[in-house]
């Protein structure tokens, strides 16, 4: 299936045709549907034909009535299920069974611990001593992190902070060009444009020159970028390419928990990450939504490897594994091929992290991170998010950090990306401002950035938004900083995008009865979409 594409690139109109919806695509969601169809059909069916079989669907909605109720969820997310099974008798508890947890198989459990064995072993003990020495705040919130992540504390690696996605693309390109072993890339959208053929052109003659070169993007996420086929045609060309949770039309979470990742690792000692995908439009070299205001960050030192781990695992869960020419064991290889040592002189701690739905992460790791900045900060909090759409305790800590006189300043999206998100967004914005806090829209277009500042010290950058998308359901990654050097030019980059967006205002908020009724509806459900 075709779609045409038109564009601005600086002042000339382009067209483009590409893939819009593959075939796999639509027989993926057409199975999973038949699939879901037939399993109501026959309880169904059993209920009308076979004596009292009713009784036993009876108990079983009871079951799951009681199962949710009990559960240690999220109460936000609680409600719409408890809705679902309870509105819907039958369908309702067979979408609990299919959708409301995600379930592992063994064989992927085993594989997903091997993966994590054979990546590196740091020892942090000592680091966080004189963490704890130099700030309790600091510590306290590095230790939780870690905990919650099973990530690792890293000195003496330097920071980079891009303000926009064209510093971040030049960067980036330079880096690539000087690889000498590897280049790892994991994103949630890859399109072709003047971005990502740029990169390709690298990693052909990389490959070609005999580097590992590797690449993973979200399989949901490209579905309208790439073609179906896209991996085979990447491995033509030497890439080892593989989709994130490629779709089979299975009725469980593959449709929910994608890969929201932005990675790049180069030589195991350089990486990148931040809010841009590889698309044109997070260049401003394609004109969507206006200005695309995005940024990323660059690592170099051992703290890449954290970021290797995260991409190791993520390729090994979604490709299938290949017998090496070397005959070392996989944590051999992985130790002295991926997670080189560097000597590099920087100030201050980072902590790159990975985040994703339950059971691969029993806890929320990104919400724990930004909810315990908020709790310890005192002077201010500033946050740049693309999407505001808060679960009861997310909204509840942002509230409390401003009713103690601490500064809380959001800048969202002035012109969205999607209109019913962005009425959703808007449906938040009475209530914090209640409580002191400041929203401003970024005038000049739309917003993608995702970044946590507090108190000139602490930092996150990465990939996740203030939505129950980025907290509950997708794979992310972020960086923790406290006392780096780029904290700086992430604060002068807060105080520049502030003065371009407008701080919104009370008498702004009026919307009419049937925009009340559809935000309320859609509010209920939101933990599910």
């Amino acid at each position: 299936m075709k779609k045409t594409y038109r564009y601005k690139v600086n002042d000339k109109q382009i067209e483009r045709e590409y893939n819009y919806i593959p075939v796999r695509y639509i027989l993926a969601a057409l199975i999973t549907l038949i699939e879901i169809a037939a399993i109501i059909g026959i309880v169904v069916a059993l209920c009308y034909f076979v004596p009292y079989f009713y009784l036993a669907a009876f108990a079983t909605q009871v079951f799951c009535v009681v199962r949710i109720i009990a559960s240690d969820d999220n109460p936000d997310y609680k409600v719409p299920w408890l809705l679902f099974v309870m509105i819907l008798p039958i369908a309702g508890f067979i979408l609990y069974f299919l959708f409301y947890s995600r379930k592992l198989q063994k064989k992927f459990v085993k594989r997903l611990n091997e993966l994590k064995n054979n990546a590196y072993q740091k020892e942090d003990e000592k680091l966080f001593v004189q963490l704890k020495e130099e700030n309790i705040v600091a510590y306290n919130q590095a230790k939780a992190l870690c905990a919650v992540s099973e990530a690792h504390l890293f000195s003496d690696t330097k920071q980079t902070y891009f303000a926009s996605g064209e510093e971040m693309f030049a960067s980036m390109l330079t880096d690539l060009r000087a690889a000498k072993k590897f280049i790892f890339m994991e994103y949630f959208i890859i399109e072709e444009g003047k971005f990502w053929d740029s990169i390709l052109e690298i990693l052909k003659e990389k490959a070609a020159a005999g580097l590992d070169v590797r690449v993973v993007y979200d399989d949901v996420g490209c579905m309208s970028t790439l073609p179906g086929d896209y991996d085979r045609q990447l491995r033509k060309f030497g890439i080892d390419a593989t989709p994130f949770s490629r779709l089979k039309g299975q009725a469980d979470g593959e449709f929910n928990n994608r890969s929201h990742r932005k990675i790049t690792v180069i030589d195991g000692f350089i990486a990148y990450t931040g809010g841009v995908n590889i698309a044109d439009e997070y260049i401003n070299h394609v004109v969507r939504f206006g200005h695309w205001k995005d940024v990323g960050l660059r690592l170099e030192g051992n703290a890449a490897w954290e970021m290797t781990k995260l991409f190791l695992i993520d390729y090994g869960l979604n490709s299938k594994p290949k017998k090496r020419k070397k005959k070392k064991t996989a944590q051999e290889e992985s130790k002295t091929e991926y997670y080189p040592v560097c000597s590099t002189r920087a100030t201050g701690y980072v902590i790159p992290f990975g985040d994703g739905p339950r059971p691969i992460y029993e806890r929320r790791v990104s919400k724990i991170a930004i909810q315990n900045m908020l709790d310890q900060a005192t002077r201010y909090v500033y946050m740049f998010t693309p999407y505001l759409i808060l679960d009861n305790e997310t909204c509840g800590a942002i509230e409390g950090a401003a009713l103690r006189g601490v500064d809380v300043r959001i800048v969202v999206p002035h012109i969205p990306d999607k209109k019913l998100v962005f009425g959703m967004t808007r449906s938040f914005y009475s209530r914090l401002m209640d409580a002191g806090v400041k929203i401003y829209e970024y005038t000049p277009g739309f917003i993608h950035a995702k970044v946590y500042l507090a108190d000139d010290e602490l930092a996150i950058v990465g990939t996740v938004n203030l939505d129950y998308r980025s907290l509950v359901h997708h794979f992310e990654n972020g960086v923790w900083m406290y006392g780096c050097e780029c904290i700086r030019d992430i604060k002068q980059d807060v105080q520049e995008t502030l003065a371009k967006s407008e701080l919104v205002e009370k008498k702004n908020l009026k919307i009419s009865m049937w925009q009340r009724m559809v935000r309320s509806v859609v509010k209920i459900f939101a933990p599910m979409l």
